[in-house]
């Protein structure tokens, strides 16, 4: 919630003063009185919002909402309220003070709208209900005989992945397919409207900010323009579909180009998903399948029992694939 309380640090006292006033419903005459003390000690927004939001509740209860929330200099742009512009604006207020240029939050933000089919994909996800025979019998014999090819073709680079990062080829080459076939179908969702979308929506606002965050470092770095960030409609992106913000910690630059692009360099897929990978603890030489120390990591990769599972029969697949 966006509180709006403005002044300079001196004025908190008097603000919070205002705020602990007596424990008694605003009305009327007395209220409009008690609005223009807020407003002259916290900002004018603040005063109004406190008159739509709480109008006859308890002054002392929201004082304690108030001073949980509150954060000097800090912006935060809240869900749902208002039009999506006005939402957006917010948030590029909050991007400029956690440091975003603004050359990115102008190039990646300006002109954005509201994508009306990611809303309605996101409201209609149905559970994952195949089973392991159903999924891995559907996913992993058309893409069986590309990957045991991928891993001829890239067999210098994933060696070299290996010994960096433990995690062998095969399991690799197994993520890759089953993401993108290969970074064939990486989607076409513009990254950054999907991201903008599902962060003013309030169903997991703070997940979608704090991702759309991220994606705007991305640029910010010189890895991706924002034409290049196209994607699954949640937001994940490259040839092996990383969210924002595990692009940020867990991409790397294994061509040594001088950026990390997970849309285009098989190289740095590759060795991103072997350092995501490692990231939550996979062991070197040790084995992938259920009931090994390594098939939790792969059910990092996704929580899904049955993905992880594919992942793991896949890659045993192509380890026997001549």
């Amino acid at each position: 919630m966006n509180l709006g309380i403005a002044g300079s640090t001196g004025d908190l006292a008097a603000c919070y003063s205002a705020l602990e006033a007596p424990a008694e419903p605003c009305f009327g005459r007395g209220c409009t009185r008690h609005i223009a003390h807020l407003s002259k000690h916290c900002g004018k927004r603040f005063g109004l919002q406190y008159r739509r939001m709480f109008n006859g509740a308890l002054v002392a209860g929201f004082a304690l909402a108030a001073s949980a929330v509150f954060v000097p200099a800090t912006y935060a742009a809240t869900c749902g309220s208002g039009s999506f512009q006005a939402w957006l604006d917010d948030f590029k207020a909050e991007a400029t003070s956690k440091g975003i240029s603004p050359a990115t939050i102008a190039s990646g933000l300006n002109g954005l709208t509201l994508d009306q089919s990611v809303l309605s994909r996101d409201r209609s996800q149905k559970v994952f209900s195949q089973s392991f025979e159903e999924f891995s019998g559907r996913m992993v014999p058309p893409r069986l005989s590309r990957g045991a090819d991928m891993l001829k073709r890239y067999g210098s680079v994933l060696a070299r992945i290996e010994e960096t990062y433990g995690v062998p080829g095969e399991v690799l080459v197994a993520i890759w397919g089953l993401e993108t076939d290969f970074g064939v179908n990486i989607g076409k969702f513009a990254t950054l409207r999907s991201l903008a979308t599902l962060a003013y929506d309030c169903r997991r606002a703070d997940m979608f900010r704090s991702e759309l965050l991220d994606a705007l470092r991305i640029i910010d770095r010189g890895d991706l323009s924002p034409s290049d960030m196209r994607g699954a409609w949640a937001g994940e992106i490259g040839q092996t579909q990383f969210m924002p913000s595990n692009y940020i910690k867990f991409a790397v630059d294994f061509d040594a180009n001088g950026r990390r692009d997970l849309l285009r360099s098989a190289p740095d897929v590759l060795a991103s998903t072997a350092n995501f990978l490692q990231g939550y603890g996979w062991q070197k030489g040790k084995d992938w399948q259920p009931g090994s120390p390594n098939f939790p990591v792969l059910q990092q990769w996704n929580k899904s029992d049955v993905y992880a599972r594919t992942i793991a029969y896949f890659a045993t697949q192509l380890g026997r694939a001549p």
